[in-house]
């Protein structure tokens, strides 16, 4: 019955392996939010769990803080100056950024639109035939502007 649902030992390592691998790699998407990102992460961890593998709060704390994006950099120092990791639950940090999002969508919808101008560049660039067409004008004007001096010299 074990083998039938978990596999041998080798299939159990190598699905603890993926999974550990997805672990690590762990980051929160862009455009995400926290409440999808965490069932993400705990499927995961779920899975390891019921294969042996099992994590500490602190470790899982841990990995939360850092898969963070950029724009939560300011909240994730907030909460590592001001809480004492090794004893924060994840469901307590978890709640934290759910309103600290929740803030954020509010902040965001009260904001004006901001009106913004498109323009567009245009160039304007000389064709060879152009070029050609204005030397052999040039050429031109020359040697009548020549044979004028010259005839009036003549004269």
């Amino acid at each position: 019955l074990q083998v039938t649902y978990e596999g041998t030992n080798k299939v159990k390592d190598t699905k603890i392996n993926r999974l550990v691998h997805d672990y690590e790699l762990f980051t929160m998407l862009e455009n995400e939010n926290i409440s999808s990102m965490y069932a993400r992460f705990n499927d995961i961890i779920n899975v390891l769990k019921g294969l042996g593998k099992v994590y500490t709060n602190h470790e899982l704390v841990s990995k939360i803080l850092r898969c963070l994006p950029k724009s939560w950099e300011p909240k994730v120092t907030a909460i590592e100056e001001a809480r004492d990791l090794s004893t924060l639950p994840l469901e307590d940090l978890l709640g934290s950024f759910m309103t600290h999002e929740l803030r954020m969508n509010d902040q965001t919808k009260n904001e004006p639109k901001k009106k913004t101008i498109a323009l567009k560049a245009s160039k304007d660039e000389e064709s060879d035939e152009d070029k050609d067409e204005m030397a052999l004008l040039t050429k031109r004007i020359r040697r009548i502007l020549l044979a004028k001096r010259t005839s009036q010299r003549n004269n």
